[in-house]
Order: structure tokens, then sequence, then C-alpha cells
């Protein structure tokens, strides 16, 4: 028997392997919903196409997709704003029906007009019309699971985000203050890197072995009111447990003992430990927030005082603000200060601000949430602002 094997046109999935999330690990291929309002959008602009003004300055008339392709590089080869996929698809929803499913080898033909613009499909690789696969893989009769790793295009590059989805982790509280902490190692290093053993002290749960390790949270603060926002924990690493202690304060007390498995700095003493929630997968598309924003850039991940393309920053919206996993933001560099030399006093005179960048909100907590910087002009820094594209 033969089977399609379809890129997932719209897959961030494989990136966004959330720890936090509890969906299955494995899921078919190419089964993403379509919301109510990407397929209302698409059916608007299929009746009369895209204007022409829309469209990308150096838009191909042509397209062959590859593998590797990104829904942000395909939508931003046609369209001024990557992230308005449905009005890409919508350019022709006869032939192109669900914008999850395109093939490598598939052409897209832009066809322009009385002024507008449409999608179609040519032929592909093979000479198939309507936007058939340009191949078939031959299975054997026997039940196969495909993971969302399994050869799907992402609208952005996944490997960008997906180490921080475990390890940026905002408390409303500090509430590893409670949490079992790292004591000592051995033979009295300061330090601990993969493979060492280290002890640690507190509750620990006899049913889990493996652990995150946390250094002491620092506050965030919003840059503009100064309100606690939630505490940020900086990610050390991973631990396993090697032998299980018996319970802090009872009589002869004995430590944990841990092995570190994983590091992204070296362990060290007071760390604390979080047990590590179960992975899991999901999938969304770039969009905008359905209302206006108004935010600043909190702080940039890591050590970094200024930040630029493909680095990750903290904001000052959250969930309760609206923001959503997926929510494309513009970045704005703030107008500067100059002196009129047309006047006697010579006054000062704020510019408007600009627009520079443009950011990927992948990670949301309750008052914060993280970003990717996918493109910017200028070097970002903490109070820059941020608003709807």
């Amino acid at each position: 028997m033969t089977q399609r094997r379809p890129l997932g046109f719209t897959t961030i999935a494989a990136a966004l392997a959330a720890g936090l999330f509890s969906a299955s690990p494995l899921m078919a291929a190419g089964d993403y919903p379509i919301t109510a309002q990407q397929r209302q959008t698409a059916q608007q602009v299929a009746q009369t196409g895209v204007p022409v003004s829309e469209l990308a300055a150096n838009a191909p008339d042509t397209y062959t997709v590859k593998s590797g392709d990104t829904l942000w590089a395909i939508s931003g080869l046609f369209l001024k704003s990557p992230w308005r996929w449905p009005e890409l698809w919508g350019m022709n929803t006869e032939q192109v029906r669900n914008p999850h499913l395109i093939y490598p080898g598939q052409v897209l033909v832009l066809v322009k007009s009385d002024g507008r613009a449409r999608l179609q499909m040519g032929r592909d690789l093979s000479g198939n019309a309507g936007g058939a696969p340009g191949g078939t893989v031959k299975l054997s009769p026997k039940v196969r699971a495909s993971s969302l790793y399994d050869g799907s295009i992402a609208p952005i590059p996944q490997h960008l985000i997906e180490p921080f989805l475990n390890e940026a982790v905002v408390l409303n509280t500090n509430e590893l203050e409670l949490a079992p902490r790292v004591v000592a190692a051995q033979e009295n290093r300061v330090w601990m890197s993969k493979g060492d053993l280290a002890y640690a002290r507190g509750n620990f749960n006899p049913e889990l072995t493996e652990y995150r390790v946390f250094r002491q949270p620092t506050p965030l603060l919003d840059p503009v009111t100064k309100e606690l926002l939630g505490y940020e924990a900086p990610y050390v690493g991973t631990a396993e447990v090697t032998r299980l202690g018996s319970k802090a304060g009872t009589k002869d007390e004995v430590p944990t003992t841990l092995t570190i498995a994983l590091t992204r700095q070296e362990v060290q003493t007071g760390d604390r430990l979080a047990p590590i929630p179960p992975r899991g997968y999901t999938s969304y598309v770039p969009h905008a927030p359905g209302k206006p924003i108004d935010g600043r850039i909190v702080s940039i991940y890591g050590d970094a005082v200024r930040a630029g393309q493909n680095q990750i920053v903290a904001l000052n919206k959250g969930s309760r603000d609206g923001l959503e996993r997926g929510h494309v933001l513009a970045l704005w560099q703030a107008g500067r200060v100059v002196r009129d030399p047309t006047t006697e006093r010579k006054e000062e005179v704020r510019l408007p601000d600009e627009r520079h960048g443009v950011l990927f909100v992948f990670q949301v907590f309750d008052r914060v949430s993280y970003a990717l910087i996918l493109s910017v002009q200028e070097p970002v820094s903490p109070g820059d602002r941020f608003t709807q594209p």
C-alpha cells in the first residue's frame, strides 16, 4: 500500500515540546486544527484575492516547496507580513484546502489580475497537478506512530526556542525557598559538572528520580510601574537521584545523593531542585493579538545586557493581559530627544518611536512572557517597547 507523507505547513509543534504541557507526545503528522477565525479570513480573501499592495516587494511568480522550509519563510516570500498565513492560504482555498498539508516539491504560483493576487498550485517536480505529493512511500502492514519531529516544517526555526521551554520558569512567589537544595559536593568541591556527585537536603518524592536544578530566583520588576511580576529562576541543569536519603529533620538524617546529568552552568551549593514536568507537544501558528497591547521588555534572558536577533527576552505582559503562545509583536525603538535648531531657544523635541523588529511569543506565564527576537535592526534593551504588529 502507499501513503502520502505531508509536511505540516503550520507545525511549530516539534519546537514547542514544552515541559509544562500535558498533551500526548505522539500525534499524527499534519493533525493540526484550523481556527474559525483563520478559516473565515481565508474564505473572505479567497473570494477576491489580496491587494497587490500587500505582496512582498520581490514576491516570486512561482516557488517550489522544499524540505526544511518554514511557514515564516514561505509567507515572507509572498506577503509583507509573514504571520498573515491565512491570507496566503486564502488566496486559493479550492486547491489549498488545508494549510497544514504542504508537500516538498509542490509548486506555488502567484497569479495577479486587476490589482489583486491569488495563489494557485502548479505542477510539482513529478508533474502532478493540484498539489499532489511528489512521491510515495511504501509502508509495510504494521502500526506506525508519527512523531511531531518527523519531517514537519515549522513556522519558525524550532531549534532556537526548544531549549528554553523547560528552562525559562517564572514563579508567582519564591516557592523554591522550600524546595530541596544542594548542600555539598563530593570531595569538598565548590562547583559540580556532569557526572559529579552532589548531596541534597529536603523532602524528596520517592517516586521521582529526575530533577531540574535552579539557582536562587531573582525578582522581575515592571520597568515602568516597578510592580513585582514574579521570580525568574535561572536554569542550571538536571540531576538524577542515585540514593534516596532520609526525610529532612529526622533523627540521624542522611542527605540524598544525586548525580549531575546535564549542566547549562556548573551546579553549586544552595541551588534548588524542582521536579521535571512531563514533556508534551503542542502546535500553533504565528498570529497577531486580537486586541491592542502595549508593553515593555523586562530583561534579556541570560547574562546579556542587550539582545539581538534570535535571543530571548522577558516581557511585562502575560496571560492576564491576553498574550498567547504564537503571538507576533512589533518592537519599537524610543525616539531620540534632539534640539530644534530652527528656534531661538533651540527647544528639545522627542522624535517619534520607530518600529525596528519582530517578536514571537513562545512561553506565557500569568504576568510575564518569553519571546524570541525574530528580526531586529538595533540592539534591544530592557525598557524597550512592544505592541501588536
